[in-house]
């Protein structure tokens, strides 16, 4: 099957970068970097279509549903390493962001031949996980033409689910076919066609924001404090002291008793400093408010 890649930014070649085999490695540094520098840009201009895929996954959250990442490549492995992060981060559930790649668990590591061909994959990836019309589905791939991704996002829209795209292509077919589309348009790579470069640093941004996005808009964070983190290393167990300490204004120890008294949970903790009560009433009252620390202290 014959692909026309000529009509594709990502395709294309950066006049910037054709002669980077021969310059020093300072100098060819600093082209990759320059054009890094565009990236940020790019995206800032698609902040309108993120905002409504991140009001989408709040929604979905607080409604039973799920965000479901689904990809090829490297766009699938980021969707994968944005997935896995949410669990750690903000003390959610691995059922409520979830990350697909063509090929499946073997695809992180290594490429599986042909899999981001196969549109009925992708259905069958979906079924097994019972996408349903509380999902928010977010087909990834920088050329925007991918049949993995193209096959899931058409089933997504026949269950119902809310569907959006993310890819570096302008007018490209799943930006066509999403209800929301998110076109970061980065220009050519510094290596024609290695869209892992700038084209995937867009997707990792765009990832961040979105998950970010809803994380706080459903209350798991506090001023600007990861409020669900769960302690599950040395590190986080002295970062969840940090939090309680700078959110609840009080010393390492009043912390670290708090904590204690409280199954290491910081927002109990930092309620219960707060407004000087136990870890019964705290939770009551995190309970009454959804897990919003701010609405619990302004009730």
């Amino acid at each position: 099957m014959k692909i026309d890649l000529t009509q594709m930014v990502t395709e294309s070649r950066n006049s910037a970068s054709e002669k980077i085999d021969i310059l020093s490695t300072f100098e060819m540094l600093k082209v990759i970097n320059n054009e890094d520098a565009k990236v940020a840009s790019a995206v800032e201009k698609t902040i309108p279509q993120i905002c409504r895929v991140v009001d989408a996954a709040t929604l979905a959250f607080q409604s039973g549903g799920r965000l479901i990442y689904i990809g090829a490549g490297t766009s699938g492995r980021l969707g994968i390493l944005d997935a896995s992060e949410c669990p750690p981060t903000y003390g959610s559930s691995p059922e409520l962001v979830i990350g697909l790649i063509a090929g499946g668990e073997k695809a992180i590591l290594k490429a599986v031949e042909n899999a981001e061909d196969n549109r009925e994959l992708a259905v069958s990836d979906l079924q097994s996980i019972s996408l349903s019309k509380n999902d928010v589905l977010v087909g990834i791939a920088a050329s925007g033409r991918t049949p993995y991704a193209l096959g899931g996002m058409q089933y997504g829209l026949s269950v119902g689910a809310t569907v959006a795209s993310i890819s570096c292509n302008p007018h490209s077919p799943m930006a066509e076919l999403a209800q929301i589309s998110i076109t970061p348009v980065v220009g050519p790579e510094v290596v024609t066609g290695s869209s892992r470069m700038k084209a995937g640093t867009a997707q990792k941004l765009v990832l961040n924001m979105i998950t970010t996005g809803a994380m706080i808009r459903t209350g798991k964070v506090f001023g600007n404090l990861m409020v669900d983190v769960e302690a599950t290393n040395a590190k986080l167990v002295q970062r969840q002291k940090n939090i309680v300490m700078q959110a609840a204004e009080c010393s390492e120890k009043e912390a670290a008793d708090a904590l204690s008294e409280c199954n290491n949970h910081c927002k109990t903790a930092i309620v219960m400093l707060l407004l000087n009560i136990d870890v019964a009433d705290a939770e009551k009252q995190l309970n009454q408010c959804n897990g919003f620390v701010r609405q619990v202290i302004t009730a």
